[in-house]
């Protein structure tokens, strides 16, 4: 039933899935969805749970940043098969209705053996999330249902009207970034993907971090991201 849930977000997008669609997709009555499922939001709740499960978590005993590297770009890759997930992630606590413990705990017990404490704690772990969900959700956002191209077309119109004058610096950086940055461009990140941007991002939280650690582990921790800079 997840699987058939997720299809048709897929397809029609989170606003346009209905459990009417998902009945006939099924060949049953929508009342029979019902018997397996509470809501509409259960049904995106476990589809989001279902695009995460295939996620391989990041082990405690490995080094803490090259973990988190690689569980954010994971966990990037994930969406990008199903980018009309993204409007809910982070956004909408409907996301929140089916959390997977194992993934939560995966992520806490590495912040522990990295050297996080008390609420230090928790602030790394709310820092994790938000690095991990936020980027990701900005860049797979889509053009407005109605009428995209209509919009992109004078979304892109409009910016290249800005006046050099007036906004001098954004006129002289527009062209690099009109398919490039957030809040300018005109097209899903499906389209146009953010890596570099994506990687500059992780490198930023990932030493940024290292400022919430007690003192001798994060001079432990910036070495050991310095030796893998060099």
């Amino acid at each position: 039933m997840l699987v058939a849930a997720l299809e048709l977000i897929d397809q029609n997008g989170v606003e346009g899935f209905s459990v009417r669609d998902l009945a006939r997709k099924l060949g049953v009555f929508p009342t029979a969805v019902y018997w397996y499922v509470e809501s509409r939001n259960a049904l995106i709740s476990g589809a989001v749970s279902h695009v995460m499960k295939d996620i391989r978590l990041p082990k405690a005993d490995g080094n803490w940043q090259e973990e988190l590297r690689g569980l954010f770009r994971r966990y990037r890759l994930a969406v990008r098969r199903h980018p009309n997930v993204a409007v809910v992630l982070g956004a909408q606590l409907v996301s929140n209705e089916s959390p997977d413990p194992a993934f939560i705990d995966a992520i806490l017990a590495l912040l522990e053996a990295a050297g996080f404490k008390d609420g230090g704690l928790v602030h790394a772990y709310n820092v994790v999330i938000a690095a991990m969900v936020g980027f990701v959700t900005m860049e797979m956002a889509s053009r407005p249902a109605d009428d995209p191209q209509g919009w992109a077309d004078a979304h892109e119109s409009h910016m290249q009207s800005v006046s050099a004058a007036d906004h001098p610096a954004l006129a002289r950086h527009l062209p690099r970034l009109m398919k490039k940055a957030f809040i300018v461009r005109s097209s899903s990140g499906i389209e146009h993907p953010l890596d570099t941007s994506f990687e500059a991002w992780v490198r930023v939280c990932l030493h940024g971090l290292t400022v919430l650690l007690p003192a001798a582990d994060a001079a432990k921790s910036k070495g050991a991201v310095d030796a893998k800079s060099r």
